[in-house]
């Protein structure tokens, strides 16, 4: 068997291990395989040094990343209008099967995740050490994730707002469960501008709060339903050109977006 078959023997594994865990009702190990899956995808898709897949063959790579995070964030979000679902998911199975000479139309009105420089991971040994500082002070950190709107110029056009901490944590997940309004139309934001999302947490041995990580949503990304987007090192870097994941493992800020019209 040729090291391409055995990839897309592995990602199917995978798509089947998720959707067992999905309809057997174990959501998080679910989400877990979903997202691994979909990072997997996402790699393989940004890969400039592959030639096992032909282009139009990532695009239809990539939306199936698309449909595995839509999926992973509706099970985080059970009051979600454009839910999608697990038998829309399996749909999916005999696309991602049969990869190398599936040709037809793909059955979701999805895209790829945009495409962003993204240099490899780091070490995570300086991570693992903060966050034995914190606990070895005696006191859990408190987290907040504000949002804020700057332009490529790093000027924001939008007011930065402070969220309430975190409600819950639960395995590798940290649960705000708040809503937050942009005070701006989207239509009026300028062009090149963003979303970003800056993960604070406070160190009480250092008694400041610290910028922990980011993550950001461009133009092109708002839109209404499920997002899951990625999570950065710091510092922020507003400008985009120089993005470093947080960290290897499948850690993601997972959001629900609502869009209002005017009445």
């Amino acid at each position: 068997m040729s090291d391409v078959n055995k990839t897309i023997q592995k990602w199917h594994a995978s798509f089947r291990k998720g959707t067992d865990f999905d309809s057997w009702g174990q959501l998080v190990e679910a989400i877990d395989e979903y997202q691994i899956l979909a990072r997997q995808l996402q790699k393989e898709v940004q890969s400039t040094n592959s030639s096992d897949f032909t282009e139009e063959q990532k695009k239809t790579i990539g939306k199936i990343a698309t449909c595995l995070e839509m999926r992973s964030a509706s099970l985080q979000c059970t009051q979600s209008k454009e839910e999608f679902k697990l038998e829309d998911l399996k749909k999916l199975e005999t696309i991602i099967k049969n990869i190398l000479t599936y040709n037809k139309e793909f059955p979701y009105d999805v895209q790829p995740v945009p495409l962003r420089k993204i240099l490899a991971p780091g070490e995570e040994e300086n991570l693992e050490l903060e966050e034995e500082e914190d606990a070895a002070a005696g006191v859990g950190s408190t987290e907040a994730f504000p949002p804020r709107a700057p332009d490529l110029n790093s000027v924001d056009v939008n007011p930065v707002q402070d969220t309430p901490v975190a409600t819950r944590k639960e395995d590798t997940y940290i649960h705000f469960s708040i809503d937050i309004e942009i005070q701006r139309h989207v239509e009026k934001l300028p062009k090149g501008a963003a979303i970003f999302f800056e993960f604070k947490h406070y160190k009480p041995k250092k008694r400041f709060t610290s910028t922990k990580c980011f993550a950001f949503m461009e133009m092109d990304e708002i839109k209404p339903g499920p997002i899951v987007i990625e999570l950065y090192k710091k510092p922020t870097d507003f400008k985009r050109k120089k993005l470093q994941l947080l960290t290897k493992k499948p850690l993601y800020l997972h959001l629900h977006q609502t869009l209002h019209k005017d009445s």
